[in-house]
C-alpha cells in the first residue's frame, strides 16, 4: 500500500467536531484494509492533531469503535488502540450502509466518484514524469489481486496514488474524500474472481495510458473501471435487498 492510502484515512476532517465521523473514517480504513488488523493507531493527540478536532471528540470516535468490535483499547507501556479483525463485523457494517442508500445515490455516488478518477486519471496522463509512471506499473505489478480481500486494499491504494500523480491538490484531496466516505461500498465489486481480473486488466491499462501521456485513453479506461465496479455494487444491493449474502464471489 502507498503512502497515499494511509492519507486518506488520516486526511482532516471537512466537519470538524463529530464523533460519528471521525468513527465513520476509522471504519472506512479498517473495512478497506489499509488499517492492518492488530495495528495500533496513532495517539489519541496525533488522532486529534490529523483530524483536526478536539481530544475528546477522538476519544468519543474510538469508543464508538469499541462498541462496534472494530478496536480494542490495550493499557500499559505498549497499550494504545489496535484494529480488530471480524470479516463478520465489516461484512454486517457494509451491509447495514448499502441498505441505507437507494440505488439512485450509489449511482449518483458512482457517477461522481467515476468523473473525479477519470479526471484525475487524464491529468496524471498529461503531468507524471516517465519515472513516476514506471513507479506507479512496478506497484501495481506487485499488487495481489487473488483474494476480495488483498484486492480491495490493493485496488484503493492505486486509486489514490494514481490521484496523486495528477499534481493537483484539489483533485487529491476530492479523491481522498470520496475515497473515504464511498470506497468501501465502490469495492464490493471485486467479490468475483471474474472482477478482479478484468479491473487489474483496467489499472494495467490506466498505467500504460499514463506512460505514454496519453490522456484521452486514460480517461476512458478509469470510466470504465468504475462502471465496472458501480455495476457489481448494484447487483450486491440487489441481493442485500432480496436477503442474500452481500458477498457472492461466484456470482457473474
Amino acid at each position: 500500500m502507498g503512502p497515499g492510502a494511509r492519507e486518506a484515512v488520516f486526511a482532516q476532517l471537512a466537519d470538524a467536531g463529530r464523533a460519528e465521523q471521525v468513527a465513520q473514517r476509522l471504519t472506512d480504513g479498517i473495512v478497506l484494509g489499509v488499517l492492518d488488523p492488530g495495528e495500533r493507531l496513532p495517539s489519541e493527540p496525533e488522532l486529534a492533531r490529523r483530524f483536526g478536532v478536539a481530544l475528546i471528540t477522538v476519544r468519543e470516535g474510538l469508543g464508538i469503535l469499541r462498541v462496534a468490535g472494530l478496536v480494542e483499547t490495550r493499557r500499559g507501556r505498549e497499550g494504545g488502540s489496535f484494529v480488530v479483525r471480524d470479516d463478520v463485523e465489516h461484512r454486517g457494517i457494509l451491509t447495514a450502509r448499502l441498505r441505507g442508500l437507494a440505488q439512485v445515490e450509489l449511482s449518483d455516488m458512482a457517477v461522481y466518484f467515476g468523473a473525479i478518477l477519470a479526471g484525475a486519471a487524464e491529468r496524471a496522463a498529461e503531468r507524471a514524469s516517465a519515472e513516476d509512471a514506471a513507479n506507479l506499473a512496478g506497484w501495481l505489478s506487485g499488487a495481489d489481486f487473488s483474494t476480495a480481500a488483498a484486492a480491495r486494499t490493493n485496488q484503493g491504494g492505486f486509486l489514490l496514488e494514481l490521484a496523486v500523480l495528477s499534481q493537483s491538490a484539489r483533485l487529491v484531496r476530492e479523491q481522498i474524500r470520496l475515497q473515504a466516505e464511498f470506497g468501501p461500498l465502490l469495492l464490493l465489486g471485486l467479490a468475483a474472481e471474474s472482477a478482479r481480473v478484468e479491473v487489474a486488466d483496467l489499472d494495467r491499462r490506466i498505467v500504460r495510458a499514463v506512460a505514454r501521456g496519453r490522456g484521452a485513453r486514460a480517461r476512458e479506461a478509469a470510466g470504465e473501471l468504475v462502471e465496472l465496479l458501480a455495476r457489481r455494487l448494484l447487483a450486491a444491493k440487489n441481493r442485500v435487498e432480496r436477503g442474500g449474502a452481500l458477498d457472492e464471489p461466484h456470482a457473474d
